[in-house]
């Protein structure tokens, strides 16, 4: 007599990626339930395994916890779908007028420096500005592409020996890692940058989860300069409306003198690098 056997059934992987974004986002299976208008029940049990959603659901879940069109994919994935979000190069052809904009952006920022830089602060794009301002301060052609901006800042052969309040700025700049990382989510690439900044000498591990960093709408900066302190102010902007995983992750920092004194000191400085 032959006896009956269940399939193996394969293991969920949507409902702990699910709990883990509701998790992050503080939000309860009621209050998921409210924004989606799918149940509380049915969420219970995309979470605990017992139903897939329907590739409709899955993207109302996403919206409504404020995930990353990476990260969308990935649920995508664990649900048994295709990724919808696609992820180009920089130089694709379908970046071409995104391109296009940034590139007008940094010109029209001249003299003061901007940069274009990814989700991991690589730096992609520049104006002309920036690589003359910091040149003044280190060897910026001795520095690996990508460059990366927090690494420039953190390294002592780099913006570090001329940032005054060092340790103040390199714990801001910990903070902003974790604030502005896309949909606030530290990815595993983003922990290796933290880990890789936590590895320079006389770096505080517990900077990563200070409390004391406040968000605010501008954030300064300052260098000191053959003992003239230059006084800036950045502001970030981000693509609107990404409708690429390459987009929604740009982000274009400008810099700002703070007060008259940087600005006719920054005209020095650079009148004297073109010599």
């Amino acid at each position: 007599m032959s006896s009956l056997r269940a399939e193996p059934r394969l293991p969920n992987e949507l409902g702990p990626q699910l709990r883990a974004w509701r998790d992050t986002r503080g939000k309860s299976q009621l209050e998921l339930s409210l924004d989606t208008g799918i149940s509380q029940r049915q969420i219970s049990f995309i979470e605990s395994g017992r139903s897939t959603p329907g590739r409709q659901n899955v993207l109302r879940l996403a919206d409504a916890l404020d995930v990353p069109f990476r990260e969308r994919n990935t649920l995508l994935l664990a649900a048994g779908y295709a990724p919808i979000y696609s992820e180009g190069s920089f130089d694709d052809r379908e970046m071409q007028g995104v391109t296009s904009a940034l590139k007008r952006m940094l010109r029209q920022h001249e003299p003061f420096p901007a940069v274009v830089m990814d989700r991991y602060w690589n730096v992609l794009m520049t104006n002309n500005a920036t690589l003359r301002f910091f040149g003044r301060f280190t060897d910026m052609d001795a520095r690996p592409k990508p460059r990366n901006l927090l690494h420039l800042m953190f390294d002592p052969s780099g913006m570090r020996p001329f940032i005054p309040d060092w340790e103040k700025t390199a714990e801001s700049l910990l903070g902003r890692v974790f604030r502005e990382s896309v949909g606030r989510v530290i990815d595993a690439r983003t922990k290796e940058l933290v880990d890789g900044l936590l590895a320079y000498p006389d770096v505080n591990a517990e900077w990563r989860t200070s409390p004391a960093i406040e968000n605010a709408p501008i954030i300064p900066l300052s260098f000191v300069k053959d003992g003239h302190v230059l006084k800036f102010f950045s502001l970030v902007t981000t693509v609107g409306t990404p409708q690429m995983i390459t987009t929604q992750e740009l982000r274009v920092e400008c810099m700002f003198p703070l007060d008259d004194a940087t600005e006719a000191r920054y005209a020095e400085l650079m009148n004297s690098a073109e010599g």
